[in-house]
């Protein structure tokens, strides 16, 4: 049983990490409705999702958690807009963020959501990034209600 445990547990991570990067997949239906991988320009309306998140922010979702003090694969990012990088408490991060010396502000966001392991060589965020800039700006403006 314990083994059994064991397994189902690496399976949840792996599957969570698999998430991290790769676009939703498309299953079809309403063409009117964006999918979050979609390149044609949207309004912001049309690319919110239920609770004021943009779409785009549901590849972040499957590891970070919106909430103070609940860390998941990821660190909480509640808070995180103004915040240095490395610091949230209860967090295992990796020397390479703790040591980043940034600033989670516009700029630095919108390079590291553009490619993480680029920004910060060393982390341990497998997302590979937002190519599309107006995705990143939705999830930046997202992270800065998030307090």
């Amino acid at each position: 049983m314990r083994t059994y445990r064991g397994h189902c547990a690496a399976l949840a991570l792996v599957l969570g990490l698999a998430a991290c990067g790769s676009p939703p997949e498309d299953k079809g239906g309403d063409t009117a409705t964006p999918v979050a991988n979609d390149t044609t320009a949207a309004t912001p309306a049309a690319t919110t999702a239920a609770g004021g998140k943009p779409a785009a922010f549901a590849q972040c979702a499957v590891c970070h958690s919106v909430e103070p003090g609940k860390n998941g694969v990821g660190p909480s990012l509640a808070g995180v807009f103004g915040a240095k990088a490395g610091q949230v408490a209860g967090y295992a991060y990796t020397d390479a963020n703790k040591n980043s010396g940034l600033t989670w502000d516009e700029a630095t966001l919108d390079e590291y959501l553009t490619a993480p392991a680029k920004k910060v060589p060393g982390t341990k965020m497998t997302f590979a990034g937002y190519p599309d800039a107006a995705k990143r700006k939705e999830v930046i403006e997202y992270l800065k209600t998030l307090k």
